[in-house]
């Protein structure tokens, strides 16, 4: 009998291994569910299970911290996603540690309107804030009576609410500024953001951060030596301009070829920035406390991404890493970037509010049959186009198919790759697939099998053995509108737009010779609003 505490001993040993062992191949099981089963069933499921465990919000030093990486102009050319030519160790770091979303797309391809919509978790165009850098002192947009936004929200519930550049993160306390927000609306900027670094927060309490980093714009307007130069003075390299193929909707033209891999080092400087912020985390001792989530807010700014509703402008890297976030998992559902607002709520234990358009990303939400999108004035350039988006296919509605698909924009035609673009396009040396941005007319409705098609080149909306999908999208975007209340149905008053142009001119600074282009597009505007007016054609319902 002097041996039996022993035997328990060991008794009890052996169960904890096998336990140990089941648990083990649960967890295994798990996210192989996840990763390869639909968000509508067992990884639904797993992921409310995730949730279950949410803090209570009574418990303010119990909730996690949570950060948002908001990254310019960036698509998914990280290593984790396929890309091939550079590495991106610290961001496939986060993505093995985490969810990584192969399907996620903004609701707008423009910095203000992506911006509105996210932190609202409502569509832009819902909030009458669809048209770039739309609210002034002259003609203020406001929010919905009662709606919020989300930083202000985590804030009245007790977290400590930052929004800063990299610099600004990276210190180890004191003031901070308030760093890049463009919401298209009126907000109140003191009682949303604190001033104080995060880390002297009174202690217990959580912090949410959003932290802007510049991304693709790093590159500039045009290819250069300041920014190669930073590069290998943080990176020891630069990506070669041989390095890669370009894709087949751009010319092999040197210029452009080199801003893509000065594109690309974008990428590969953002990664470094991405290890120094979870570096600064960790050596505080918040990053196993941390929900860190990192997306950009558009696609690359090139000639046919940025402020179009192709793939290369809405689709975005999303990756989500902490506590209550399953662990290398890759979801392949169809997510929107404003579904990131609900998600925040969710993990920090507050409730949803029901006007939020969005949903949560981790729940028994559901899938989605669709993403939407839409873009509407860009600085100077008038224009309005719907997308819907399903697993296959794309849908596009042109409400001003007697405009060129690349109007008049001083911003855009400012950059290298355009002229290069427009240089080709007068030559007559581009292939059907390139010139198709520079057409002068656009059709109505554009449909694309994104599976045989990736680059969005074969319009198949007037091919009969499509009609069925056509009309499948074509109702469903018209629904969304109905649902949502599209505020882009009419043209932009024209005193709201010669406030902005005229008065505010935000993109009309610098030489006289680019005011002069600012100036002359507004007057094609003007006069092309009479000339070549929105089309008020609407399609059939089935």
């Amino acid at each position: 009998m002097r041996h039996l505490p022993g035997i328990r001993s060991r008794f009890v040993e052996v169960w904890i291994r096998r336990l140990a062992c089941v648990l083990a191949v649960a967890s295994l099981l798990l996210t192989l569910a996840l990763t390869t089963a639909p968000v509508g069933g067992l990884a639904a499921e797993a992921l409310e299970a995730s949730n279950a465990a949410t803090p209570d919000p009574a418990s303010p030093g119990t909730r996690p911290n949570l950060v948002w990486i908001v990254v310019d102009d960036l698509s998914p050319d990280l290593a984790c996603y396929g890309q091939r030519t550079i590495a991106t160790p610290n961001l496939d770091r986060l993505a093995a540690e985490g969810v990584r979303f192969e399907a996620a797309f903004t609701t707008g391809p423009i910095c203000s309107i992506s911006r509105s919509a996210l932190v609202t978790g409502c569509y832009q165009t819902h909030l009458g804030c669809q048209n770039h850098r739309s609210g002034n002192a002259r003609h203020p947009i406001t929010l919905p009576e009662g709606m919020t936004i989300v930083p202000r929200m985590l804030r009245e519930a007790g977290y400590h609410v930052n929004n800063l550049s990299i610099d600004d993160f990276l210190k180890p306390g004191g003031a901070v500024g308030v760093a890049k927000t463009d919401y298209n609306f009126s907000w109140d900027r003191a009682g949303t953001y604190d001033t104080r670094h995060w880390a002297e927060r009174p202690a217990g309490t959580p912090f949410f951060a959003q932290v802007q980093l510049h991304g693709g714009k790093h590159r500039g307007e045009r290819p250069g030596t300041q920014w190669p130069a930073k590069v290998r003075s943080a990176l020891g390299s630069t990506t070669p301009t041989n390095a890669f193929e370009l894709p087949p909707i751009l010319p092999e033209d040197p210029v452009i070829r080199e801003d893509w891999a000065q594109y690309l080092d974008t990428v590969r400087y953002t990664d470094h920035e991405v290890g120094r912020l979870l570096d600064r985390l960790r050596q505080a001792g918040e990053l196993e406390r941390t929900v860190v989530v990192f997306l950009g807010d558009h696609g690359i700014s090139h000639v046919r991404h940025k402020q179009f509703l192709y793939d290369g402008g809405l689709r975005i890297p999303l990756i989500i890493r902490g506590p209550g976030v399953p662990r290398g998992t890759v979801r392949r559902d169809l997510v929107e970037h404003i579904d990131l607002a609900p998600t925040a709520l969710r993990l920090a234990g507050l409730p949803i509010p029901h006007w939020m358009q969005a949903r949560p990303l981790f729940g028994a939400a559901g899938s989605r049959e669709f993403a939407f999108a839409a873009r509407d004035r860009a600085d100077e350039t008038v224009d309005r186009i719907r997308s819907v988006r399903s697993r296959r296919f794309k849908y596009l509605r042109n409400y001003y198919p007697s405009r060129p698909y690349r109007q008049p924009n001083r911003y855009m035609d400012d950059k290298a790759i355009v002229q290069a673009l427009r240089r080709w396009h007068a030559a007559g040396a581009l292939t059907p697939a390139q010139a198709r941005v520079m057409a002068g007319s656009r059709p109505r409705e554009e449909l694309y099998d994104l599976e045989a098609d990736p680059f969005e080149v074969t319009n198949l909306a007037d091919d009969p053995r499509w009609t069925a999908e056509l009309r499948r999208h074509r109702a469903a975007l018209a629904a969304w509108q109905e649902r949502t209340g599209d505020r882009g149905r009419d043209p932009e008053p024209e005193a709201v737009y010669l406030s902005y142009v005229r008065d505010d001119r935000p993109e009309g600074g610098g030489s006289a010779q680019r005011r002069g282009t600012f100036e002359a597009n507004v007057d094609r505007m003007l006069r092309w609003s009479v000339e070549r007016p929105m089309d008020r054609w609407e399609p059939e319902r089935p």
